[in-house]
């Protein structure tokens, strides 16, 4: 069994020296850590708000489970077009830099307008729709910025070390909140006003620090929508693309996962959070590992691998074990599961991409996989409140199943010729 020549190395993919220690780190680049201390900082301070956010429109509010499901697809599939928006505009322009800035901004100023909103309902969606469209405007971007600043067979070191630093913002971040709530008598604004000006430091290191990246076309060359449809004519293209919406259609969400845990496991509010600190943990631990571990033996096998451990976890918040053997196991296997797929994917398809088209191509697939995992959250909710959640969470494992399956099988054993990987637009 070989891998498609998606997932094997080219002549412009060349197999990595090796490397060790501080000199493997330093084949990823200072943009590379650049761009991780943003998305460490920008996660500290989305998370500060964010980590409650299930408890507290579930337990606290008593929205359905449909509804919820309801607000957690639109809360990261109703970005998916401006995902591609942000992907096209970065290509059209040629910087990425500042179409990324302008999303990290935007989510910035959500923190002061969580402020504003009070206890309305609308104007909560309103300001959370404003901070998802800052991250769906800025993901592709940077995420091509990545893959411009990283040599081909680094990609999933790259990605990893990105990760791994954005994990570390994931796990400081709900650590932080309770901190602060602690240290100003539970008083929430003190929360909000903090995450605004972590989220702003974020934005100020973005601008100082991180540079732009492009290739080397002379600038009289725009991109134009025609361009981007040639992206869809190259075989690897489109069967990633269909991939990423299947894989995408296997997840549930993190909200549903820790809804779950804490259901039957009776976990009081106040620890809620720390289920969100246990995936990140585990994220922060092995993502840095995975990614040098998918440059090695191929990115397409440790993404399926992801996978496999996301249907585990479903499988497991209704299985035998039960108290802290369940919450370790279970938020372990969710942790390699981000570690194993959200750069790795990103790393696969990078090399596949012409350079002059990589961020409109990864914004094309991440919007495949948002939207897919919109109607994958849906379709999970309205299963919770018409079957319950036992059954639900068997649905959602089988799902998985079967996404890993037709992903092995559309990029397994695929015969491509050279000219299948290179798109020229």
């Amino acid at each position: 069994m070989y891998l498609s020549s998606i997932d094997r190395p080219t002549a412009d993919d060349p197999s990595p020296p090796q490397h060790s220690g501080r000199r493997g780190l330093a084949l990823v680049g200072g943009n590379v850590f650049a761009l991780g201390t943003v998305s460490l900082v920008t996660d500290i301070s989305a998370e500060m708000v964010t980590a409650i956010l299930p408890a507290y429109l579930v337990l606290g509010l008593s929205f359905s489970p449909l509804a919820y499901g309801m607000i957690d697809g639109i809360y990261t599939g109703a970005t998916a077009v401006l995902r591609l928006v942000g992907g096209y505009v970065a290509d059209r322009i040629r910087t990425p830099k500042w179409v990324a800035g302008t999303g990290y901004a935007m989510s910035a100023v959500a923190k002061l307008g969580l402020l504003a909103a009070g206890r309305s309902a609308g104007a909560i969606g309103l300001v959370i729709a404003v901070d998802r469209a800052g991250k769906g405007l800025r993901t592709a971007p940077r995420d091509a910025l990545i893959t411009l600043s990283a040599p081909p067979h680094a990609l999933g070191r790259a990605f990893g070390v990105h990760r791994a630093m954005d994990s570390v913002g994931a796990f400081l971040g709900p650590l932080a909140a309770m901190a602060v709530l602690a240290a100003a008598g539970q008083v929430l604004d003190a929360v909000l006003v903090t995450s605004f000006c972590i989220a702003a430091l974020g934005v100020l290191i973005l601008v100082l620090f991180v540079r732009d990246r492009h290739d080397d076309r002379p600038a009289t060359t725009p991109v134009s929508p025609r361009d981007v449809a040639e992206l869809l004519r190259a075989a690897p293209i489109r069967r990633l693309l269909l991939a990423a919406c299947l894989l995408g259609f296997a997840v549930i969400g993190d909200g549903f996962v820790y809804l779950l845990l804490q259901r039957r496991e009776d976990i009081a509010l106040g620890w809620f959070p720390l289920l969100a600190v246990g995936t990140s943990l585990t994220y922060l631990l092995l993502a840095i590992p995975i990614g040098a571990l998918a440059d090695r033996i191929g990115r397409l096998p440790i993404v399926l691998a992801g996978y496999a451990a996301l249907c585990a976890v479903y499988l497991l918040l209704f299985g035998p074990l039960h108290g802290w053997p369940l919450l370790a196991v279970a938020l372990a296997l969710y942790g390699f599961f981000y570690a194993a797929t959200d750069g790795v994917l990103m790393a696969l398809a990078g090399p596949v991409l012409p350079e002059h088209l990589r961020t409109t191509g990864i914004a094309l697939i991440q919007t495949g996989q948002a939207l897919a995992y919109l109607a994958s959250s849906v379709l999970f909710g309205l299963a919770w409140q018409l079957w319950g959640p036992l059954t639900a969470s068997r649905l959602a494992a089988a799902v998985a199943v079967l996404a890993v399956v037709a992903t092995a099988l559309l990029l397994i054993n695929r015969s491509t010729t050279t000219s299948d990987t290179e798109v020229t637009a």
